[in-house]
């Protein structure tokens, strides 16, 4: 066995249950709570990555009812890198605590998004869609104003804000938070402003040098997304080390940046960007490992909706045509404990959660 003394450690929990087989399980000390519940954990994975040297990485599997032990023999640096992240794993998300993950609806109004561009490119299309979308059950209503599909070209701060704007003007009486889906500060004040309450950037705050000092000023949620590169070019040819631990190293300092800047933890949440500087095996990796990133000890968004990897896998050329691989993927995440699903089609999803939701006591 190598010498491990000096890896960084992540620790990722895996064998989930839920329903009585997880109150059982956690209250005769083979789980523990998985963000507060209703999802137990029983095993984790416990990774070792040195840092100077790429690709060099090893995991053990490890009980829950042994870990204790276990981390008494590990380097005191260690030991607390593995306490920290086991309790992040275990707290519970405030404000996100319940049986079934929330369902952020999107509004985009765009000419050019992947899915729906030029559908909702009007004030009063874009604000019906919004409330028919809260009447079908969403719990979210993420507004934005450029396109960041693969590909996309950016416009002007001066057009997104005319877009975007009146669209949150015209929905004061709604029962559910607006996000604004936007990289740029300006947009994310004027949105604040104007009744948004939570900042939703593809960039986690990476693209506008202002927008920290944005978030960190109000009281709003954000959320923190990976992307690679930027929308124009984050699909020609995206590579990585690892890409599971890679996002979860760069969001990690996300929350890092975040934290020094005085944003409070229990006001971010994050997200691994599917899609966004992936391809479809790094997609499927993020996928599969989902609950590695409760490390972080915030709440989990994942968008997967009507995404063209989804037709690479399963079929499907048109975004339209995505919906039951969408449905999916979905589930995937939350078997493994997400908090939040972003997506297109919120009357099926609605129906997909609650029947999920019913199976986990």
């Amino acid at each position: 066995m190598p010498d491990r003394g000096n890896d960084k450690l992540y620790l990722q929990p895996l064998g989930i249950l839920r329903g009585c087989n997880a109150v059982e399980a956690v209250k005769a000390g083979h789980a523990r709570w998985l963000a507060g519940g209703p999802l137990g954990f029983t095993i984790v994975k416990i990774i070792f990555r040195q840092p100077s040297v790429s690709g060099r990485i090893w995991t053990e599997l490890m009980p829950v009812a042994e870990l204790d032990t276990y981390v008494r023999k590990l380097p005191a640096f260690q030991q607390d890198s593995l306490l920290f992240q086991l309790n992040n794993i275990c707290q519970k998300r405030s404000g996100f605590q319940g049986k079934r993950p929330l369902l952020q609806g999107i509004v985009n109004v765009t000419p050019d998004s992947f899915s729906d561009g030029g559908r909702y490119n009007q004030r009063a299309l874009a604000a019906s869609h919004a409330r028919e979308l809260i009447a079908e059950g969403a719990d979210i209503i993420d507004i934005g104003g450029e396109s960041t599909r693969p590909g996309a070209q950016k416009v002007s701060v001066e057009e997104e804000l005319s877009r975007v704007i009146p669209v949150i003007e015209s929905l004061p009486d709604i029962s559910v938070p607006i996000s604004i889906d936007t990289r740029h500060a300006k947009v994310m004040a004027a949105a604040l402003k104007a009744g948004a309450t939570i900042v939703n950037d593809v960039s986690a705050l990476c693209h506008d040098a202002k927008s920290l000092a944005v978030v960190a000023a109000s009281d709003c949620p954000v959320i923190l997304m990976h992307a690679q590169n930027q929308p124009d070019n984050m699909q020609d040819d995206p590579r990585y080390d690892d890409v599971v631990l890679d996002v979860y190293d760069f969001l990690e300092r996300r929350v890092e940046i975040c934290l020094a800047s005085g944003i409070d933890r229990g006001r971010i949440i994050i997200d691994p960007g599917i899609g966004f500087g992936k391809t479809v095996d790094h997609n499927s990796d993020l996928l599969a490992n989902l609950s590695l990133f409760h490390g972080l000890g915030v709440p989990i968004l994942l968008g997967v909706s009507r995404k063209s990897f989804i037709g690479h896998i399963c079929g499907g050329e048109g975004a339209d045509q995505r919906l039951a691989g969408s449905l999916s993927f979905a589930q995937t995440g939350y078997d493994q404990g997400v908090q939040i699903l972003r997506v297109h089609d919120i009357k099926e999803s609605r129906q997909a959660r609650e029947a999920w939701a019913s199976l986990a006591g």
